[in-house]
C-alpha cells in the first residue's frame, strides 16, 4: 500500500503540466458539449418558429376564407330579398 500511495503522490507532484493539459481537455469537451446544446436549442427554436408561422398563415387563410364566405352569404341574402320583393310585386299585379 505504501508503494501505491507514493506512486499517486509522484504522479501528482511530477506532472502539473499534465494536470493543466487534462483540465484544458475537460474545458474543451465541456465547451464543445455546450456549443452542441446551443446548436440544438437554435434548431428547436427554428422548428417552433416555422410551426407558429404555418399556424398563423393557416389562421389567416381560414379567416380570409370565412370573410369571403360571409360576403357571399350577404350577397345571396340580398339577391333573395330582391327576388321576394319582385315576387310580391308580381302578386300585387295579378290581384287586380
Amino acid at each position: 500500500m505504501g508503494k501505491d500511495k507514493n506512486q499517486n503522490q509522484n504522479q501528482l507532484n511530477q506532472s502539473p503540466d499534465s494536470l493543466d493539459l487534462y483540465v484544458a481537455k475537460l474545458a474543451f469537451i465541456g465547451a464543445s458539449i455546450a456549443t452542441l446544446g446551443d446548436g440544438l436549442t437554435a434548431v428547436a427554436a427554428g422548428i417552433a418558429l416555422e410551426a407558429l408561422e404555418k399556424k398563423e398563415q393557416s389562421n389567416d387563410k381560414s379567416s380570409q376564407s370565412q370573410n369571403g364566405q360571409s360576403r357571399q352569404l350577404e350577397k345571396m341574402q340580398k339577391q333573395i330579398d330582391e327576388l321576394i320583393t319582385e315576387l310580391n310585386q308580381v302578386k300585387k299585379m295579378f290581384r287586380w
